[in-house]
């Protein structure tokens, strides 16, 4: 064998070649030759000599078994003699692809075979060859086009040479690659291999370097499209080994990779990709770079399973990698930020071919449910993303439910696994070097196996991971982390008003209000759709989590937006109120705008000085404590001008006399005895508001508290434990009347019990605290521009109470039998009442549906109807007649999936009200 030629110049050879066996000219004459080809040469040779004439006319004669047996060490030789030049990279990528060839031939050619595949000596220099292969490809910091070529394909290259020749089974490949004296400087000079390709693909995606491009001559998409295929394949390779537990463990030991971060170098470099605005490109390269993050994130997810030691304490243990992870949570914090974002697009070029992007938001979120379930990093992400998570919420609430609320997401991300053939890629670069002439160049079509996910998980895990991450920031810890206490609630909060400060001063209050009540309301959807997902996509602790997270967050924010409410309610009244009630609400008016300036620090300097240092929570309930005052003033002024409040649309059957509307829209002639008529009945509505003292969800804290304590009344301890909680979610009440609250209950309680009947839960709501349920009007089907004129059909009507219901009183008091209304079919528009099994009325509201299938139940068949509620009777969290996962199991889960209160009813069961 000669190897005194063993160097890599490109001049042609001048002499005939000896059989004995000249690599050189073999590496240079047969590595464009594919294993078909090899085949029917060896065929047609005598003594396992091929004959081969090349484009030179030469005459070559090689031993084809000494070719497979000696050509690893030949290369290595190459490498250790040579310089690094394109021509040394030009020459080993021309070995590897002839490598390629002969090892596919194997699989039909016994004695190549037994040579490469069997001979433990010959596998050993394979690897020895890779090892010295990556250990001069990591060495290159800058190289020029020609170069960025050759240096991604020979790495490539490189690394599948082991799948072919060692196996093909990853759990064998990555056992084979341990047992290898020197697998942890091979490991290292891989990933810092991969990483120079990056960053010259990183360098071809900038604007600067598209025009260098196109000057060069070869057509830049070209060139992008066969860099992305080449990084795309190497960083598949090391994806892939990873994915093995043995693997991953070995790794997370080295040290280079994990405390000096070497992995973090990789994944940096990934993440930086950028395609200029200023550069549009195909949809192949914009989905390659998709592909490329999505790949380089589940290594890290990999490695963040690793058990023998834990990849983020190594990388926390020195501060150089620390901030290198969390520069790369930032990249990705970022990058979730932009595809949350509704402008989230990229300058795309037109193309009639969609190709697969990856997970890649799917594994964003999968590593920063792990970030932020990490001690190192809990508090950097709750300071970085939860801006994030705040925008997330404020949507409106259909989009809200639509993108995370939903079992069938319209757009989905698609996974797949790039099918890589080295000798095709070697073959592509080859046949264009020097690079002088492009005219023949044709890009190679990449090919992909679709990861099939089925398509109702997507969505749900894209949710559970939203729910785990804010259950790990709201998580407290007091061993671990005591200075995170509140830490993300109070973040949550800052971030809620941080960009109502910043619009213009005439819209802040609705703009606060109306974000608060968005974000409450998007939340009790996503807990409510997170429940379905028990166990299948989350625990019960996370849901728990989250549970609690929107009850301190509504206790903070909803005082606030209830007092934002009453400023803008106030100043609509004041234009709408006749002269004589004008100048209270002008009052009222600049009370409300005094309390907003000194929360927000634009009153007194020294009282400005004093709130700037509140916290959030602090703003809020001192606003809370002080509204509950101007509140009492609010409705005082709202009951003398109007009948529409809501302690009168509660209890409209309360009411002797009956106050019109004041017309806002011009004065009347009625005006005056319209206001003398409101001013006799004020004194009356006051006194019913003092019975009224507590709503819908403070009764209900207590019914469930008496269970426990029945004797509440007489412990002083739990009557002001009580009066405080109770304040927290409605109107201030004190612990006296708390007292006298729970002993009216127990004497009504007595009295029912004499009489021989029971008290419904409807009657104790309706007559202390029962509430009108008001969906937003911007909501899609919501009934609330109906509810005008179902309390115009409620004041025509009496309640229906008792076993029994037979009648209903008109305003004239004619009776209008309900028998013939319990057996009439009822019709989409109707205003219907709805009764349980024991005719007891459980709420009110307007029938949308009656015939067809409603989430595949048939109504005909069920003899039902689909009912929006308007006006409740019973406690919201009343089983429904009907229950299920997609519509609700009662009737708080039926407004959280729909928006609004929208059940299954038996017609049966509905008494259909008669029109004004």
């Amino acid at each position: 064998m000669k190897e005194e030629g063993a160097s890599c110049s490109t001049d042609p050879v001048a002499r005939p070649i000896h059989p004995a066996l000249d690599l050189i000219s073999a590496v240079k004459s047969l590595h464009g030759l594919s294993s078909q080809e090899l085949s029917r040469l060896i065929r047609e040779a005598e003594n396992n000599i091929l004959q081969h004439i090349p484009d030179n006319g030469l005459n070559i004669q090689i031993d084809v078994e000494k070719l497979a047996r000696h050509l690893a060490l030949h290369l290595i030789a190459v490498i250790l003699a040579s310089e690094a030049n394109a021509g040394l990279l030009k020459y080993l990528l021309s070995g590897f692809q002839l490598l390629h060839s002969l090892s596919d031939l194997a699989s039909r050619n016994p004695k190549i075979e037994q040579i490469l595949l069997d001979d433990v000596k010959v596998s050993e220099q394979l690897l020895d060859l890779v090892f010295y292969s990556l250990v001069i490809l990591c060495t290159y910091s800058k190289v020029s086009n020609d170069m960025g070529l050759l240096h991604s394909t020979l790495v490539a290259s490189s690394l599948y040479l082991l799948t072919v020749c060692i196996s093909s089974q990853w759990h064998e490949l990555a056992q084979v690659l341990l047992a290898y004296y020197k697998v942890d400087v091979l490991i290292d000079t891989a990933f810092a291999a991969v990483t120079a390709d990056i960053k010259i693909l990183r360098r071809n995606l900038s604007a600067d370097h598209a025009h260098s491009q196109q000057e060069y001559g070869l057509k830049a998409e070209e060139t992008l499209n066969h860099l992305c295929q080449q990084c795309e394949a190497s960083l598949q390779f090391l994806q892939s080994l990873c994915q093995q537990k043995s693997f991953r463990e070995r790794l997370v030991k080295n040290k280079e990779l994990s405390s000096k971060g070497g992995v973090l170098l990789l994944a940096q470099a990934v993440m930086h990709l950028d395609v200029s605005p200023l550069v549009t490109l195909s949809s192949s390269i914009i989905a390659a770079v998709s592909r490329l993050k999505s790949k380089v994130l589940s290594i890290l997810l990999n490695l963040c399973e690793a058990e023998s030691l834990s990849y983020l304490d190594e990388v926390a243990s020195t501060p150089a990698s620390l901030d290198l992870a969390k520069s790369i949570a930032l990249e990705v914090l970022n990058l979730l930020k932009k595809m949350f974002g509704t402008g989230f697009q990229q300058s795309v070029a037109p193309s009639d071919k969609i190709y697969p992007k990856g997970q890649l938001q799917l594994n964003a979120m999968r590593l920063a449910d792990i970030f932020s379930d990490d001690s190192n990093f809990r508090s950097f992400i709750t300071t970085h993303f939860t801006e994030v998570l705040t925008e997330i919420f404020s949507v409106a609430h259909g989009e809200f439910v639509s993108s995370w609320c939903s079992s069938d997401l319209p757009i989905r991300e698609e996974d797949a696994t790039l099918e890589y053939d080295p000798f095709a890629a070697a073959g592509w670069v080859l046949d264009l070097f020097p690079f002088s002439d492009q005219s023949n160049a044709m890009s190679i079509e990449p090919t992909f196996v679709p990861s099939h996910v089925p398509r109702l998980s997507y969505p749900h895990q894209r949710t559970s991971l939203l729910v785990k991450v804010l259950a790990n920031l709201h998580c407290f810890v007091p061993d671990i982390c005591k200075e995170e206490k509140d830490l993300f609630l109070n973040k949550f909060v800052q971030c809620l008003r941080k960009k109502v400060s910043e619009t213009p001063e005439g819209f802040k209050s609705i703009s606060d209000s109306q974000k608060a009540a968005t974000v409450s309301r998007n939340l009790g959807s996503l807990l409510s759709h997170a429940e379905s997902l028990i166990p299948a996509f989350l625990n019960e602790e996370d849901v728990q989590l989250l549970r609690v997270f929107i009850t301190q967050l509504e206790s903070l924010i909803t005082p606030r937006a209830r007092g934002e409410n009453r400023v803008q309610e106030a100043q609509n009244l004041e234009a709408c109120l006749p002269p004589q009630l004008r100048e209270v609400a002008m009052d009222l008016n600049n009370r409300l705008n005094q309390l907003y300036s000194r929360v927000n620090g634009k009153g007194q300097s020294g009282e400005a000085g004093m709130k700037a240092e509140m916290t959030e929570q602090d703003k809020f309930i001192a606003t809370d404590i002080e509204m509950k005052d101007i509140e009492k003033d609010t409705q005082n002024v709202e009951t003398s001008g109007s009948d529409s409040s809501s302690s009168r649309s509660r209890h409209p059957t309360d009411q002797v006399g009956k106050v019109e509307k004041i017309n806002c829209n011009g004065p009347g002639d009625g005006r005056e005895d319209e206001v003398a008529e409101a001013s006799q009945h004020e004194e009356k509505q006051q006194r019913k508001r003092k019975r009224t003292i507590m709503n819908e969800k403070q009764i209900s804290l207590m019914e469930k508290a008496l269970m426990d304590e029945p004797d509440m009344q007489r412990n002083k301890a739990s009557l002001e434990f009580w009066a405080k909680e109770l304040s927290v979610h409605g109107s201030e009440v004190t612990k006296s009347q708390l007292k006298n609250w729970l002993n009216n209950r127990k004497a009504r309680i007595a009295r029912a019990a004499k009489d021989g009947r029971t008290l419904s839960e409807g009657d104790n709501l309706d007559k202390h605290g029962g509430s009108l349920v008001l969906p937003p009007c911007d909501s899609p089907g919501s009934p609330v521009e109906d509810v005008g004129n179902l309390s115009a059909a409620r004041e025509n009507v009496q309640r229906v109470t008792g076993p029994a219901p037979s009648t209903c009183f008109t305003e004239n008091s004619a009776a209008v039998s309900v028998a013939s209304t319990e057996t009439a079919k009822c019709m989409a528009g109707q205003y219907v009442v709805l009764v349980n099994d024991k005719a007891e009325e459980i709420g009110r509201g307007k029938v949308c549906q009656v015939s067809g299938k409603w989430y595949q139940r048939d109504l005909e068949e069920l003899g039902t109807c689909v009912v929006d509620i308007i006006d409740l009777k019973v406690d919201r969290s009343a089983k429904l007649p009907y229950p299920s996962e997609l519509t609700g199991t009662s009737f708080d889960q039926a407004e959280r999936k729909f928006g609004f209160m929208r059940v299954l009813w038996q017609s049966s069961k509905l008494f259909v009200l008669p029109a004004r």
